[in-house]
Parts: structure tokens; sequence; C-alpha cells
């Protein structure tokens, strides 16, 4: 029989272990988060979760080399929806396009920029899905995010044009679903930054940053150098008009000179009302949250302060914010290319963050948390880019942590 002593000795050497294998110091590792493969075979980008058959289980849509595949659960078996390079999707998502009760695919080629979406047919499994362009001038699309932007009750879609090329250089646009987008009408762009999204902009956040009670739009640029400290890296959002639709929307920088900036979601961090922002340096290292600062007047733009989370790993390209571990707070979660490292952060209801590891070995362009067996948590659905695979981790409710 071993003494206490020494048992707590062989504990604390493992522990040291472990912290000196990660460069990045100690975390907690949760082996109990099991993995799930839905697909292998392919460099994949993004994939995305819904009720797509209307049996109640959450499928899964993704594309690899211009080949958009519905998985059906939960048996992941794979039917083609559309062979088309010209939709070779870097991002996607999924909503109601067309208001007839089931979910729709909105996909985004990056360049040509190409923003299309799949309708979903009565009989998905039988049918074919048509396809439709929702826009085809915004060039470098690398990110769409769904939200009712001008509060009409309807979702709109947000996308980007990254690149310095075609009518709307480096800017990003909301997209307004058309009357009967069945009929191929051409949905309706307004562009809300305006040539000033230089530095390959990424990925989007939508909500009320400043109390006014209308949602605004968040976004990150890598800048040129990627990981490097250049002017063209930012972390920004826009202050959103009285009317959305009038163009008069008001770039304001968070942090500039942070290269390899790539996601960036609002959410209210530490308990004080006021809404925060979480990022990722998702071309360089680094997990970050800014906090609102009080404003000394009413009339003064809220100011930021940067927290550091997780310094060290590398490429997490890739974010999702929401309660993870069921206790009322927002948590956040990425996987990064890099570190092949899937984790999630822990947040103590105050800012103060704890890393756990849900998997290694496991490289992601796209993640989403969504309750996939749906047991009432949130689990993890990871693209594995250069994992070529689509993998979902089950959330075990049994979460590390004091």
């Amino acid at each position: 029989m071993y003494s206490l002593r020494v048992i707590a000795g062989i504990t604390t050497g493992l522990i040291a272990a472990v912290c000196a294998y990660h460069e990045s110091g100690c975390y907690a590792v949760d082996m109990a988060w099991k993995r799930h493969v839905v697909w292998q075979g392919g460099r994949t980008n993004t994939a995305v979760g819904g009720d797509f058959t209307g049996d109640g289980l959450p499928d899964v849509v993704c594309t690899t080399a211009g080949v958009t595949r519905l998985l059906v659960a939960p048996t992941w078996r794979a039917i083609e929806l559309e062979n088309n390079k010209e939709h070779n999707a870097i991002h996607a998502e999924v909503f109601d396009v067309d208001d007839d009760g089931d979910l729709d695919y909105i996909g985004a080629q990056y360049q040509p920029g190409n923003v299309f979406w799949l309708e979903t047919p009565a009989r998905p499994l039988e049918e074919k899905w048509a396809s439709r362009t929702i826009d085809d001038k915004i060039v470098g699309v690398h990110g769409l995010l769904k939200g009712d932007v001008d509060g009409d009750g309807r979702i709109d879609l947000i996308a980007n044009s990254a690149q310095p090329l075609g009518p709307f250089p480096s800017s990003a646009v909301w997209l307004q679903v058309p009357q009967n987008p069945r009929a191929g009408e051409a949905w309706h762009r307004h562009v809300f930054a305006d040539r000033d999204a230089a530095g390959l902009s990424h990925y989007f956040g939508f909500g009320d940053v400043d109390g006014d009670g209308r949602p605004d739009i968040a976004l990150a640029a890598k800048g040129g150098n990627q990981a490097e400290s250049t002017p063209d890296a930012w972390f920004a959002w826009w202050q959103a008009p009285a009317d959305p639709k009038s163009g008069g929307w008001r770039k304001q920088i968070i942090a500039d000179k942070l290269g390899g900036a790539t996601n960036i979601q609002q959410a209210e961090i530490n308990g004080d009302g006021r809404t925060d922002f979480f990022a990722t340096r998702g071309h360089g290292r680094g997990v970050v949250w800014f906090e609102q600062l009080p404003p000394a007047t009413d009339a003064e733009l809220p100011q930021w302060k940067l927290h550091e989370i997780d310094a060290q790993i590398l490429e997490p390209h890739s974010l999702q914010v929401a309660d993870i571990d069921g206790d009322g707070d927002l948590d956040a979660a990425t996987c990064a290319y890099g570190d092949k490292l899937c984790a999630w952060y822990e947040n103590d209801g105050r800012g103060a963050f704890t890393r756990h590891v849900v998997a290694e070995n496991q490289a992601a362009y796209d993640l989403r948390a969504l309750d996939m067996d749906r047991d009432g948590d949130l689990d993890l659905l990871v693209a594995g880019q250069m994992s070529e695979n689509v993998i979902w981790f089950e959330n075990p409710r049994r979460m590390v942590g004091p």
C-alpha cells in the first residue's frame, strides 16, 4: 500500500509532467468528451447542424471540394446535394430562407465570391435541393452570420467582401431576403462597412454593444503579415444607425495592430451588465476577451480593456461563445488548426477563465455549439480542415473545475 505522502508525490509529478509538456501552462484535461465521427475523407472547411429531415434529430451539412453533402443522423448516411466547383463553401449558415417551416442551407465560396442557398425540399432524402444565388458581387467571402439586422422580425444574412477587389473592395454587407426567394429575386444588399474593412476580414459578431437597443456588428481582420503587428490588423465593431438601411454605420476600433485577428463575438462576460467581446487570433496565437469599461459620460463611446486568456494556443481559427457547462454564464470554445487542439474555456462568471482540453490531434476551420444528442446540453461540431473529417464531441456534463 502506498502512503498518502507517496500518492501525493506521484500526483504532483504527473501534474508537473503535463504542465511541462504543454508550453501554454497547466490546464485541465477533460477526457470525458466522447468523439463521434460523422464523415471523413477530405478537407472540410465548414459544417453546420440542424434537423433538415424533420425527424427531430440534428443532421449535418458539409462541403468538401465543391461537393455539398447531407449527413443524415443517426447513421450519418451521406447524400450528395450538389457538386459544383463554384460552390466550394468556406463558411455556411442555416435558417428557413423561404418561410416554409424547414431549414435551408446557405454557403459561401471565398474567391471568386459566391453566396448561395440550397432549398430543402418536402422530401429531402429523395428530391433535388434547388440551388440559387444570393450574391456574386462580393469577393473574398470569409464569414457568414445570420441575425435580424433591421428589426423587422425576419432573419438577414451578414457577409464580407474581404478582398480589395470587385465593386465592394474591403467591405462588408448585410443581405435582406426578398419577398419571394424561390423565384430567384435578388437579395437586397446593404453595405455597412464601406471600404473601411481592409486587412482581410474574417468572422462576425452580432448584438447590441452600446446599449441603444439596436444590434451592432463586429468584425476582425488578420492583417497583411498575419501574426505580425500591422496597422491593417484589428478588432472592431460597427455602430448601427437608427435606420440600418441608411448606410450610416460607424466603425469603432476595439484594438488594432493585433496581427492574426479572425474571430470576435459579443458577450456579457463578467456580470456587470455591459456587453464585452470574446475574440481569437486564428492566424496567430491567442484567445482574449475585451472588457467594456464604464463610460465617463452618457455620450462617451465604450472603451476596452484587453484580457489575455490563452496566449500560446496556435491558430484558433474558430470560436463559439455559449454556456457550455450550464451554470448560467457564457463560456467559449475553439479548435485550433495550428496546435490541432479542441478546447473550451470555463468562465467563473466574473471573467476569469480556465482552459479545458476536449481533444488533441484534431484541427478545425469551423466550430459549432449545438445539442447533437438532444440531451439538453451543448456539444461541439467540428469541421476538420487539415484533419479531413467532420467530428462531434459529446458534452459529458461532468465539467472539470472547482
